[in-house]
């Protein structure tokens, strides 16, 4: 009997195992991921309430510093405020590292499910 060959993907397909790997390792991480902006945006606008900013510039300072761009267009002047604005920064830096670990897992379920890779 003559041996199948595997049936090649084409880029809709994969990209379809794609997303459905990323949404499954999502709900998995939600409740962390969920935490973590939750924190950050807490942190943002106490940190706001503080400097007199409105919620709006509250929001924008907390991604902002989150995501490490740090325009310095609003900049804490109180204490308290620099450590929130560094809580933020850190809270940040791990929401990047739960992205891109989903992302990479994503990228690894893809790719155990391409038959051209095995």
């Amino acid at each position: 009997m003559p041996k199948k060959s595997p049936v090649k993907l084409n880029a809709i397909q994969i990209r379809r195992i794609f997303f459905s790997a990323l949404l499954k390792n999502l709900y998995v991480l939600w409740p962390i991921v969920s935490g973590v902006l939750l924190a950050m945006v807490g942190a943002g606008v106490v940190a706001g309430r503080i400097e007199g900013w409105s919620v709006g510039e509250s929001l924008y300072f907390t991604f902002v510093t989150g995501l490490t761009i740090g325009y310095g267009d609003f900049s804490p002047t109180h204490f308290l405020t620099r450590l929130l604005a560094v809580l933020i920064g850190f809270s940040g830096i791990v929401l990047t590292g739960l992205v891109a670990a989903v992302s990479v897992q994503s990228l690894r379920a893809t790719e155990a499910e391409d038959p051209d890779k095995k």
